[in-house]
C-alpha cells in the first residue's frame, strides 16, 4: 500500500515524508490555516496539490476533510461530526476523538458566533472572512448573552484566548496584550462550523425573553409605591435568591448548548496544539 501511495505522491512531485508530515499535522492540530503561519502556509499549498490522496487515506479511519478555498483552511471532522456543506454521516460515534469544551470555552464560543453574525450582517467582514472586535466589546456581549465576565485573572483568561486560538477560531497578533483596556483580536471563519444557527438562534431569543421579562418587571415597580418600611435585609435577601436562580437557569442552558456545540464540534486530536 505504501509502495502504491509513493508512486502516486511521486506524480505531483511529493515525497511520502512530506505527505506523512501533512496528515500528522492536520490530524493533530485539527485544522490548517493559511495565513496563520509560513508552516501551515506550505502545508496548506502542499495539500490543494494532493487533497485527493489525503482525503482517501483519511477515509479508512471515517474521518472527513471540510476545504473552504475562500478562506483558505482545511479542518478535519471526526467519525459521525457534522460537517457544514457534507452530507450526515450515518456511523456511530462516541466522542473519542471529539473537542471537550470547558463552560468558559462554550460560553466564549457561543458569544463570538453571535459577534461574528452581527459584523457579517453590517458588512464588517474582512478579504480572509476575519471579523476584529475589541476585547471591551466581547465583555459586553459575553455579560449582556450570558451574564458572564471574562476571567479577571489574567494567567487564566490567556489560557482561554490560548485555546481558542489553538481551535483556529480566533487570531491574536499578541496575547500578553490581553491585560490591556485596548486590545483587538480577529474573529475568524471557522466559528461558523462550532455553532450552528439554530444553536445562534435559541442563544438571542432566550436573551429577548430575558430582556422582555426584564421591562416587564421594571414597568410593574414603576406603577407601585414602595414603603419606606420594608426591611433592608428581607429585600437584599429576595435579590440574592432571584440571582441564584438566574445563575442557576444560565448554567443550564449553557450545559444545553454545550452538548450541541459539541454534537458537530471538528477534531482536534492533540491537547497540546499550538
Amino acid at each position: 500500500m505504501l509502495d502504491q501511495l509513493e508512486k502516486l505522491l511521486e506524480k505531483d512531485g511529493v515525497q511520502l515524508k512530506e505527505f506523512s508530515e501533512l496528515v500528522i499535522r492536520l490530524m493533530d492540530y485539527g485544522v490548517i490555516c493559511r495565513d496563520e503561519s509560513q508552516v501551515e502556509q506550505i502545508l496548506y499549498d502542499r495539500y490543494q496539490r494532493i487533497e485527493g490522496l489525503v482525503q482517501d487515506y483519511v477515509s479508512l479511519m471515517g474521518i472527513r476533510i471540510q476545504h473552504d478555498k475562500r478562506f483558505q483552511f482545511v479542518r478535519c471532522y471526526p467519525p459521525g461530526a457534522q460537517v457544514p456543506g457534507m452530507e450526515d454521516d450515518d456511523q456511530p460515534f462516541n466522542g473519542g476523538l471529539r473537542v471537550r469544551l470547558s463552560q468558559n470555552e462554550v460560553a466564549l464560543v457561543l458569544v463570538l458566533r453571535s459577534q461574528y453574525d452581527k459584523a457579517l450582517r453590517e458588512g464588517q467582514v474582512d478579504e480572509q472572512g476575519c471579523v476584529l472586535v475589541s476585547l471591551e466589546s466581547l465583555s459586553i456581549a459575553l455579560k449582556n448573552l450570558l451574564s458572564r465576565n471574562l476571567p479577571e485573572n489574567l494567567t487564566e483568561r490567556k489560557n482561554l484566548f490560548r485555546r481558542l486560538r489553538q481551535l483556529r477560531l480566533i487570531q491574536l497578533a499578541n496575547e500578553d496584550a490581553l491585560g490591556a483596556a485596548e486590545f483587538w483580536f480577529k474573529i475568524r471563519p471557522m466559528i461558523m462550523s462550532y455553532v450552528s444557527d439554530d444553536v445562534l438562534s435559541t442563544l438571542l431569543a432566550e436573551q429577548e425573553e430575558g430582556e422582555v421579562v426584564i421591562s416587564e418587571e421594571q414597568a410593574e415597580e414603576s406603577t407601585e409605591v414602595t414603603a419606606e418600611d420594608v426591611s433592608t435585609s428581607d429585600d437584599s435577601l429576595d435579590e440574592t435568591s432571584e440571582e441564584a436562580e438566574a445563575e442557576q437557569e444560565s448554567q443550564e442552558a449553557l450545559e444545553e448548548q454545550e452538548d450541541e456545540i459539541e454534537a458537530g464540534s471538528p477534531s482536534v486530536f492533540s491537547e497540546e496544539a499550538q
